[in-house]
């Protein structure tokens, strides 16, 4: 990486070769259970020549036939039951900024920069992805938004982050939280590491299949991770026709507008600019259904 702002890929003739992330299931062994196995011995996991760690870009432009294998979900072991994987931190309505350092914030800074994917290894534009972490002392903000925010991917799928490394508190690693959703799918809720830490040994949540690419870069760290999400790539659903809504796309909205699409009521509650396929009953981050 040599700006805060990714190249966009080269469309690959074929797509890359992938295994399933979570576990063997039958494949034969993972790629997570080789990283996992290289971390666990102390050893470096060169996945490039270069000795940093295989991008979904590269797999895209590899000859060789397949599908990406979708990124993994990383449970914080707070919170029993799926639908709140994101742990005891997480909060809905972040805002809508790329650039989640206050003026005056201590900090290592940092640029995380990547793309989203979909397995066919197609760029994924319209993504939304929520970012939460740590700040520099390790503490998280719980009453207002420091280090909180949202955006959404560009036409060539590509997202910037701009914030700083997160400090460390007891039992973690240095860790990222986030939320990727496409347009009228699931949510994944995930988390980037830092490569080289010390406590990635005994992180009982570490993941060595999220580990970011990170370097120096003239007194700040820059980070490059690639998504993949678990849908097709190409075109979003198309939308459908509310009978007597007033919810239509191209529309900016702030939080607690309402709308109203097919016989129901929704409140917004996060500023966006509607984009066809994040109908209100789509999107539960963005819309919340009404009495």
């Amino acid at each position: 990486m040599t700006s805060d702002t990714p190249t966009t890929p080269t469309e690959p003739d074929r797509p890359g070769t992938g295994t399933d992330p979570g576990g063997d299931r039958g494949r034969g062994v993972s790629r997570k259970a080789l990283l996992r196995a290289a971390v666990a011995a102390g050893a470096a996991v060169p996945l490039l020549a270069g000795g940093s760690f295989a991008l979904a870009r590269d797999a895209a432009r590899s000859p060789s036939g397949g599908t990406l294998p979708p990124t993994p979900f990383c449970d914080d072991g707070d919170d029993p039951t799926p639908d709140q994987m994101e742990g005891p931190y997480f909060k809905p309505r972040s805002p809508s900024r790329t650039d989640l350092v206050a003026p005056g914030a201590p900090g290592t800074r940092l640029v995380v920069s990547g793309y989203v994917f979909g397995r066919d290894c197609v760029p994924l534009s319209g993504v939304l992805l929520d970012f939460w972490q740590a700040d520099h002392a390790g503490a998280y903000d719980m009453a207002g938004y420091a280090f909180r925010g949202h955006q959404f991917t560009d036409a060539t799928g590509a997202f910037t982050l701009r914030t700083i490394v997160p400090g460390l508190y007891p039992g973690r690693t240095r860790h990222l939280h986030v939320k990727a959703q496409a347009p009228g799918r699931p949510v994944l809720t995930t988390q980037l590491y830092f490569p080289g830490e010390p406590r990635n040994g005994t992180d009982a949540l570490f993941d060595p299949a999220l580990l970011m690419n990170v370097r120096d870069a003239g007194g700040r760290k820059e980070g490059t991770f690639d998504f993949v999400l678990d849908v097709d790539g190409g075109p979003g659903p198309d939308p459908t026709d509310p009978p007597g809504g007033t919810w239509a796309p191209g529309r900016p909205y702030a939080v607690g507008d309402r709308v109203t699409y097919d016989a129901g009521a929704y409140r917004c509650l996060q500023a966006h600019t509607s984009t066809a396929g994040w109908e209100p009953p789509r999107v539960p981050a963005l819309w919340r259904r009404e009495p």
